[in-house]
């Protein structure tokens, strides 16, 4: 008998202490009443304002430049194109060149040359080549809208798709993707770049092809198509700039429940 009590006092401690182990294993109903409650006034997430965001930055240099080119059009703004064409006129005369036919091309013949020399650029070669078809295209597109909108006579009366100057638009992006690409290496890649480019825009005025209004606002354009190209080039963030192979390889094991094994290969281009 005492025996038989044992076991029952036995068997059911077990029974008695099952309700406490469920309930201390069983998680607390998550509280839904108070979940949007704040009782600190703390923000949630803190926006960037619109002045310090990184659109805002990347357009103001272009937006001052284009702006100030449309301001002179012409005999208007404070010193005009026609002012500048005199003044022009005065120094060199008839003098005429092609080259800056060649030379808007120029800032990016340092790319190539810089990453023989072994400096690496802030994209890979595949994003850099991306970020350069992109830019060709905004700036392109973007210039010769304008061109035809504004239906402005050049100085020599060839046409009238003189505002803005696409050879300045051209060399302005250029140097801006070398700046962009090499800056956290040396400052001096991007001096050199926008000197070129800065040249450009004065050969345009000594051929007498286009106004000071079309090379001040066609370097706003080239500077405004790189920056968009960037910001809007999602790969680009985060990546770190590729070596010269051809991209990167790795080997993983697998193993399935029926039995089976393998090994699962990938690649990732450069």
């Amino acid at each position: 008998m005492l025996l038989r009590s044992c076991l029952s006092v036995a068997l059911l401690a077990p029974l008695t202490t099952l309700p406490q182990l469920a309930a201390a294993q069983t998680p607390a109903a998550a509280d839904t009443t108070h979940k949007y409650q704040n009782p600190t006034g703390a923000s949630g997430t803190s926006k960037k304002s619109f002045f310090k965001s990184k659109g805002f930055r990347a357009s103001i240099v272009p937006a001052v430049l284009i702006g100030y080119g449309a301001s002179t059009i012409y005999g208007n703004g404070l010193y005009s194109s026609y002012q500048a064409k005199r003044a022009i006129r005065s120094e060199f005369g008839t003098y005429r060149n092609h080259i800056d036919d060649y030379l808007q091309w120029a800032p990016y013949l340092e790319i190539p040359g810089v990453l023989l020399a072994g400096v690496e650029s802030r994209n890979d070669r595949l994003n850099l080549a991306l970020v350069v078809a992109k830019s060709e295209l905004i700036m392109l597109g973007s210039v010769y809208i304008v061109k035809t909108l504004t239906h402005i006579q050049r100085p020599d009366s060839s046409d009238h798709l003189s505002f803005p100057s696409g050879h300045t638009a051209q060399a302005f992006l250029a140097a801006s993707i070398v700046h962009a690409e090499f800056r956290d290496k040396s400052q001096w890649y991007g001096v050199g770049a926008y000197a070129l480019a800065t040249s450009v825009a004065a050969f345009r005025m000594i051929n007498n092809k286009h106004w000071e209004s079309d090379v001040v606002a066609g370097a706003g354009f080239g500077i405004l198509s790189a920056h968009v190209a960037y910001l809007s080039h999602r790969n680009r963030w985060g990546r770190k700039p590729g070596g010269r192979g051809i991209g990167d390889t790795s080997f993983v094991p697998i193993w399935s429940p029926a039995g089976g094994t393998g090994l699962c290969f990938t690649w990732r281009p450069r």
